[in-house]
């Protein structure tokens, strides 16, 4: 089966990135082999729709599953629509979290877990206190 693990580097041994749309990149592994292949994020700086963007270019490389640390409701929206099983809260390098779910010890996401704007420093209401300045939808609280 083939996976897509968020990578913050192009091998086994780089850690899980926390970010989906905006991660570094992505290691496609077999999980019968561990043979991988690497797939650049070109959507790393995008001005927006980052999620829906990243997810339709995993939904394009034909795998079966994702393992990624944090989700945004755009993104998942994509995956669940091509049938893609989603795994959140995913940590340790690559390899770990790919055996992690081999072994049955993550669990399939049902829902985002982030919300939208995630790891964007700030866009969508502030990245820290505060009763919704800044631009967006005014969501205040801190991400």
């Amino acid at each position: 089966m083939k996976v897509a693990v968020s990578a913050q580097g192009n091998d086994l041994g780089e850690t899980v990135d926390p970010r989906f749309g905006r991660g570094q990149g992505f290691l496609i592994v077999d999980t019968d082999s561990m043979e991988f292949e690497v797939l650049d994020n070109p959507n790393v700086s995008a001005a927006g729709g980052v999620g829906i963007q990243t997810g339709q270019m995993i939904a394009n490389a034909g795998v079966e599953t994702v393992i990624t640390g944090n989700i945004g409701p755009n993104a998942f929206k994509v995956l669940d629509a091509a049938g893609i099983k989603v795994y959140t809260g995913a940590t340790g390098t690559v390899k770990e979290a790919v055996e992690d779910y081999k072994d049955g010890k993550l669990s399939s996401s049902s829902s985002p877990n982030v919300e939208e704007y995630f790891g964007t420093g700030g866009r969508g209401g502030g990245g820290g206190m505060g009763g919704g300045g800044g631009m967006g939808r005014g969501r205040g609280g801190g991400r």
